[in-house]
């Protein structure tokens, strides 16, 4: 069995980011296993600008972001593998994967989990209808325009106002394309604020809140779908129904954390982020074994995914070194508080705080509160579901004997 220090399942912007850290700390006894043909993750279809603002202070594309990385690995001569699928972690870190040079058994110091997540599909929110062509994932449909160069549809409607499906729509308007609207089930927009102005607004592509697909029509291709209003518990209302003649149906309707190896681990799970549970230095619950990136969960901007792995990489060089204390701190939040990250602290290091509120919010404090000691507090003149809010703590800020809870004050 060969022997590596250090596996990374995934080369993606989080895999390539620990990677390159680790080696830059000392550690060079890497593996990069990836399961596509290319290191780069997503990256590699979204060609649109955006990205690169917060971690290089300009704005790049993003295989323009993604190959700052991928040089980098190449030029510190970081082995990968590519084409290669991991099929099993267990918890004493030994990785068998797949790959055309035959069957792989690994036995790893450390392994580094970035394996990002996947879409929701049709059989998760359980349309009704019947089942023909023309119905995709937002992710499905940019890989078909961006990397295969085909066309999915002539007259396309969305459903979920996530920010792939909002880039989508522009995409597919700028392709010559009729998108007849953007349908979010919500009473607000899922995605960020400047994809609202810049992919629906500046192309005069409508965005209707609290609607929602609820019967598909067609037989071998789409002909159809009908649009209904839904109330504040989500339900359809009766009466509202509105039929488009569509031949493309994308759905942008939420993100998954691909956990399918960290649960085969042991490690255990967030509730609300469906990712690991992990402490300040992104270890999960299996000593050695640490998380970052969508697979922990799912974040606003690929920026804050590679400087999550940076981060990570510390606390991996300190576990070699056989010097990481133990958290045992929980860390919550209050009913408004979603997608909080990390689970536990020790409360003797600096952290980051990571979360999202669950409804939109403007004029609210951020309390950070250790049994009846206020430990920090900060005003968000304006919050939302949309984007990360990150509060960073230093460790004399914190007492190592009471569990850390996250409210927000209104």
């Amino acid at each position: 069995m060969r022997q590596v220090q250090v596996v990374i399942i995934g080369g993606g912007p989080a895999g390539l980011a620990a990677a390159i850290e680790l080696y830059e700390k000392g550690v060079t006894d890497i593996l990069i296993l990836e399961r596509e043909k290319r290191l780069g993750g997503i990256l590699r279809q979204c060609i649109h600008d955006g990205f690169g603002l917060t971690r290089f202070g300009e704005t790049l594309s993003g295989p323009e972001y993604a190959s700052r990385f991928v040089r980098r690995v190449q030029e510190l001569a970081i082995p990968y593998m590519t084409d290669t699928t991991v099929l099993e972690l267990t918890q004493d870190k030994k990785v068998y994967a797949a790959s055309p040079r035959g069957y792989l058994e690994i036995q790893a110091q450390a392994v580094i989990l970035s394996m990002g997540c996947r879409e929701r599909t049709r059989g998760a929110i359980s349309i009704p209808g019947t089942r023909p062509a023309g119905v995709y994932t937002a992710g499905v449909a940019q890989a078909y325009v961006n990397l295969k160069n085909r066309m999915v549809g002539k007259n396309v409607i969305i459903l979920g106002s996530g920010d792939i499906g909002m880039i989508m729509a522009r995409r597919m308007t700028l392709e010559g394309a009729k998108v007849l609207g953007v349908f979010e089930i919500q009473p607000y927009a899922s995605g960020l604020p400047r994809n609202i102005e810049q992919c629906l607004n500046d192309y005069g592509i409508p965005l209707y809140l609290s609607h929602s697909v609820t019967e598909i029509k067609g037989t071998e291709r789409l002909e159809s779908v009908v649009v209904s209003e839904v109330d504040e518990k989500l339900q359809p209302i009766p009466g509202t129904e509105v039929e488009y003649d569509c031949d493309t149906l994308i759905l942008s309707v939420g993100l998954i954390p691909e956990n399918e190896l960290t649960w085969m681990a042991g490690a255990k799970e967030d509730g609300g982020t469906k990712g690991a549970a992990v402490d300040e230095r992104y270890q999960t619950t299996v000593p050695g074994i640490f998380a970052a990136g969508n697979v922990l969960h799912v974040h606003d901007l690929v920026d804050f995914v590679s400087m999550e792995a940076e981060a990570l990489a510390d606390g991996v060089v300190r576990f070699l070194k056989g010097g990481l204390t133990e958290s045992n701190l929980s860390v919550t939040g209050d009913a408004m508080v979603g997608q909080l990250v990390p689970a536990r602290i020790s409360g003797t290091e600096d952290v980051t705080i990571s979360f999202r509120v669950r409804k939109p919010l403007r004029g609210c404090t951020v309390e950070l509160w250790q049994n009846e000691t206020l430990v920090k507090k900060v005003k968000q003149s304006k919050a939302l579901p949309a984007e990360m809010i990150q509060i960073k703590v230093k460790a004399e800020q914190l007492n190592q004997t009471d569990d850390l809870e996250v409210r927000i004050v209104c």
